[in-house]
């Protein structure tokens, strides 16, 4: 175990190293900028490969070649990078191939700006691209969670094969703080029989997500699907502060849910019951706990950096007869835990 101080960008990029990615490929926007840098400084260093490419169509599609040959993949962006990477992430997940994909949120839409959002949830959980598939989806709040998040994803990835994401606030990227690197934690890395690389006379592998003959496509997608249901019961994470006795629950994730969970706190300290309710895992999300709190709470604030999207899923789970109120801010400046506090006690 090491104790380190560092930015989460370059906690999430040593996380990826302690991780055993191999390959990285990606092309420069801004505000992800810090995690290209230090990787293409230090991933050499382990026996990585680091490629700048052309674009970013051009370095999902050279993700999509280094995963089949077996190797940990990654690459990383920004908002309007991520969608060019759709078409890509669609063909790793038909596929069937790990990768892991972080995306920087910036503002949108189109170039919008490179100050802090939380616009791009809806990209990132209801697929982005063509077809029927899912990704899993990680959201850190922390340079520690940047950290150990990115380890996990890379496990998820290889565990489903599939590719999973990181969908990071700008602000934690950028601020520094203590990260515990635990060496003990560190990924085992199998060699994957279904990957190309030394083949034996005779033997034919086949990596594709063409399906033509009769119900090839069905039976591949119902497939896709059955992995997304184990994901749904083993791979959820979420964090529940001070829920049990609550009157009103905040709900939020990445950066905002930090910022929420110091407004709990001043709310305890002036007598008001509120708790804080916090997704990581956005795919799957944590129904059957959301719904567990919502079995003693019948008042939820859901707050975000866009004018509502994770709001549509709550608003999903939990139904008409929960009391469900939204606030939204679609700009650079988080909002502060008293302005969070204050819309708490508007709600009670």
């Amino acid at each position: 175990m090491e104790k380190l101080f560092l930015r989460g960008s370059e906690a999430l990029a040593l996380g990826a190293i302690d991780a055993s990615v191999k390959f990285y490929a990606g092309y420069p926007i801004t505000p992800q900028n810090d995690i290209p840098e230090f990787l293409s400084r230090e991933l050499p260093k382990v026996g990585g490969k680091f490629v700048q490419a052309e674009s970013e169509v051009a370095a999902i599609n050279m993700l999509l070649g280094a995963s089949a040959c077996g190797l940990r993949v990654m690459t990383s962006s920004s908002s309007p990078g991520i969608s060019l990477m759709q078409e890509g992430i669609s063909y790793l997940s038909g596929s069937e191939l790990p990768a892991v994909i972080v995306n920087v949120m910036r503002w949108g839409p189109g170039l919008g700006g490179i100050g802090a959002s939380q616009g791009d949830y809806h990209q990132a959980t209801k697929g982005g691209g063509h077809g029927d598939y899912f990704v899993p989806v990680f959201a850190p709040y922390s340079a520690q969670e940047m950290y150990d998040l990115i380890i996990r994803a890379f496990d998820v990835a290889d565990k489903y094969r599939t590719p999973t994401m990181l969908l990071v606030d700008v602000m934690i990227s950028l601020m520094k703080e203590k990260v515990i690197r635990r060496f003990e934690k560190r990924s085992e890395v199998k060699i994957k029989s279904w990957a190309f690389g030394k083949v034996k006379e005779g033997e034919q592998k086949i990596i594709k997500s063409l399906y033509l003959k009769g119900n090839d496509l069905e039976r591949h997608n119902w497939k896709l699907y059955e992995k997304y249901k184990v994901m749904c019961e083993k791979e959820v994470i979420y964090e529940s502060y001070l829920c049990d006795d609550a009157e009103i629950v905040l709900i939020g994730f990445g950066m905002v849910a930090r910022i929420g969970k110091s407004a709990i706190d001043i709310a305890r300290e002036r007598n008001v019951k509120a708790g804080l309710f916090r997704p990581i895992s956005l795919v799957p999300f944590p129904e059957k706990e959301l719904e567990a709190i919502s079995k003693k709470c019948k008042k939820f604030l859901v707050v975000e950096m866009n004018t509502g999207q994770m709001v549509h899923d709550i608003q999903r789970v939990l139904g008409k007869d929960i009391d469900i109120s939204f606030y939204g801010k679609p700009s650079s400046y988080a909002p502060t835990p008293e302005e969070l506090f204050y819309k708490i006690k508007e709600q009670i």
